[in-house]
């Protein structure tokens, strides 16, 4: 005999959330990741609800190749915060899970130490169909753990490319990882990656390769003075680290709070919390139109044949991006 779900109460939900229950979070967390429309109506009362308790948080981004040593250079990190007295969750941007329906594989046991951290959350990408939409829950999922009492965020982008730059525009700080053997690597360094780095960290800088990570970080300063800094209050450091060693992250959690200290004092903290909310409403905005066009009944049949068209060359693509707006009743 099948049991019916729970009915969800946003307020009690709220409230639940606010009082740092686990299961909250976690019930939380997948209402806002629901697709139904119920579901999302109720995800934007119960928002609304503990925006007042969201926005003190530090968030960070963490990005960096595979195999830099990510999930252990968090694993330990956020192992010394909580040592420290902080509440830390850590949530992936995966842009691989919108192509294969499915979230990271083993993201708790590539952070053994969090996994079974009372006060540590982890939290994959869910699958949402683009990496927009991933990037709109993880968004959601950051306010929701903020109002839970988490005050530090660390976002880890687990694929490469277009979601460094996603990451980067929900956070405070942006930390980009690299390996030794900077020679080799600098050949391969998108020059958009270093412009929105905050710091760079050349990891496994433990024994034999100390030597070559001091010299790849070298060539990194080198690469980054190439570059205008984006703030006229913070020149991006470089340091060497070692993840699995527990060496230099002291040293570099002191950085990130001193870039917070000089950003907020110069108000461009603020300033640019600003402007990622504004950006993110577009980015919403932008979805939610996508979602219409493709499920509204006076679109989606005239949008498959106008597909076919453009496909097979009949049709030209600004023709039939015209009779799209019309249909949705888009007027220049």
């Amino acid at each position: 005999m099948m049991t019916r779900a729970r009915p969800i109460d946003p307020d009690k939900l709220a409230e639940d959330l606010k009082a740092g229950k686990r299961a909250a979070l976690a019930r939380a967390i997948t209402l806002v990741e629901s697709r139904k429309a119920d579901h999302r109506h109720q995800a934007h009362r119960l928002i609304q609800s503990v925006l007042p308790l969201t926005g003190k948080a530090l968030r960070v981004g963490i990005t960096g190749v595979p195999g830099v040593g990510k999930s252990t250079t968090i694993d330990m990190l956020g192992s010394n915060l909580t040592a420290a007295g902080h509440k830390v969750a850590v949530l992936a941007v995966d842009p691989s899970s919108t192509r294969t329906g499915g979230s990271i594989l083993g993201d708790k046991t590539r952070m053994a130490q969090l996994a079974v951290d009372p006060n540590a959350f982890i939290r994959p990408s869910p699958s949402a169909g683009t990496l927009g939409g991933v990037a709109a829950k993880t968004r959601e999922t950051m306010l929701l753990c903020e109002a839970a009492g988490f005050d530090v965020i660390l976002v880890e982008t687990v694929g490469i490319g277009q979601s460094e730059t996603t990451v980067a525009d929900m956070v405070d700080f942006f930390l980009v990882l690299m390996l030794p053997g900077a020679g080799d690597e600098l050949q391969g360094i998108k020059k958009g990656v270093l412009e929105i780095a905050d710091m760079i960290a050349v990891n496994k800088a433990e024994g034999e390769g100390a030597m070559r990570a001091r010299s790849a970080a070298s060539d990194y300063r080198a690469a980054l003075h190439i570059l205008a800094p984006r703030s006229p209050t913070w020149t991006p450091p470089v340091i060497t680290i070692s993840g699995l060693a527990n060496e230099g992250l002291d040293h570099l959690w002191e950085q990130i709070g001193i870039y917070r200290e000089r950003m907020q004092a110069s108000g461009e903290w603020k300033e640019k919390r600003s402007r990622q909310q504004v950006a993110w409403m577009w980015d919403m905005l932008q979805q939610r139109m996508m979602m219409t066009l493709k499920s509204s009944s006076r679109t989606a049949e005239r949008l498959q044949a106008l597909e076919a068209e453009v496909r097979d060359g009949r049709t030209a693509v600004s023709l039939a991006v015209d009779e799209l707006a019309d249909l949705m009743g888009l007027k220049e």
